[in-house]
């Protein structure tokens, strides 16, 4: 295809095919054009399909079989956001997506308070002209998000079809996410207060189950607030690792999420009474007792900059291949301090 100019995709209707137009492109279109099906509707409705020179605009239009459809996709729009030249800890990368250690401090997409030095700006310069274009956009398609002040791992598509397997994945819970936090105090299936907490049980191993929903806040439209009566379903595991101090002053989490909201792990191990270190939204206010621990991990409790939460392992299966693929990215140095000064063996 010229650069510039629109490419025109030739799909004939095979045998026995679906009830409506979107569904049958989907399952007839060129495998290397790598059109989703909601990529198809959106072309559809914008009047980018004809048959025998007649545009169809009908998402559910009947379809036979030998139809011949053709679809005339636009070149990618370039994204507003700018390509800027900044460092990337990069996990692994092929032509359909890539994964990121992203550190604590960068912001995943352009806002307007932050339209630079996001995660997206320097995906643009690092991927350059290997973006084929998510939803008709030279852009990354950010499938998921990890707020700015936590670190870790997070995998972005560079390729439509990548986008849609991947977002498939996260919408039914079936990636794997596992985190770590350094929360005040520690989960721990003895605590009376625990048992008697709405939406929290405790499962085989001491795994600390919270089941709420949550929303936004009904004061404070920046936070999110767990509710049992509307908002979105929301489920967190969590494991008390290691603990510190006598008696115990924090503790080392790992958790796990099955569905991924907003501030997810913040907002539960605060409704649980154990809010992370440094959170200045959630995690309170409490002060450790020298006398539980030493006079370097007070010290770090109370001045640790960010909410200690890293997303420590990713797992998913290749939207193209099928593989099944999964990444560790190591605690972050600020992480590994504050642990070390609580007495971590590391």
């Amino acid at each position: 295809m010229d650069e510039g100019l629109p490419l025109e995709i030739d799909v004939v209707i095979g045998a026995n095919p679906p009830d409506r137009l979107d569904k049958a492109l989907a399952r007839d279109v060129p495998e290397e054009a790598a059109l989703s099906r909601s990529r198809l509707s959106k072309l559809i409705a914008e009047g980018a399909v004809s048959l025998n020179g007649e545009i169809i605009t009908n998402a559910k239009a009947k379809v036979a079989e030998g139809d011949a459809f053709v679809i005339t996709v636009e070149p990618p729009e370039d994204l507003d956001a700018l390509p800027e030249n900044i460092p990337l800890s990069v996990v692994y990368e092929d032509a359909e997506l890539i994964v990121i250690d992203k550190p604590a401090g960068m912001v995943v997409h352009p806002a307007p308070g932050t339209p630079h030095g996001t995660l997206v700006n320097a995906l643009l310069y690092h991927c350059g002209e290997t973006l084929s274009g998510i939803g008709g956009s030279k852009r990354p398609g950010i499938v998921h998000r990890i707020d700015k002040e936590t670190s870790g791992l997070l995998v972005v598509a560079k390729t439509d079809r990548a986008h849609h397997g991947l977002a498939a994945q996260f919408e039914a819970h079936t990636a794997e996410r596992r985190y770590l936090a350094v929360v005040h105090g520690m989960p721990d299936p003895g605590d009376p207060r625990l048992n008697g907490c709405k939406g929290v049980n405790f499962e085989t191993g001491g795994v600390l189950k919270i089941t709420t929903r949550l929303e936004r806040h009904r004061f404070d439209r920046q936070k999110q607030a767990v509710f049992f009566d509307r908002g979105r379903h929301a489920v967190t595991r969590a494991r008390a690792i290691e603990s510190f101090g006598s008696p115990v002053q924090a503790s080392l989490v790992e958790c796990r999420l099955e569905t991924g909201r907003t501030h997810q792990i913040r907002v539960h191990m605060a409704h649980v009474g154990h809010g992370l270190i440094g959170d200045p939204v959630y995690g309170g206010k409490r002060k450790a007792s020298p006398a539980a621990l030493s006079a370097a991990g007070v010290e770090a409790l109370a001045t640790f900059p960010r909410q200690a939460l890293h997303a420590a392992t990713l797992g998913f299966v290749h939207p193209v291949s099928d593989e099944r693929l999964s990444f560790e990215a190591p605690l972050p140095q600020d992480m590994r301090d504050l642990l070390m000064a609580l007495g971590w063996a590391g």
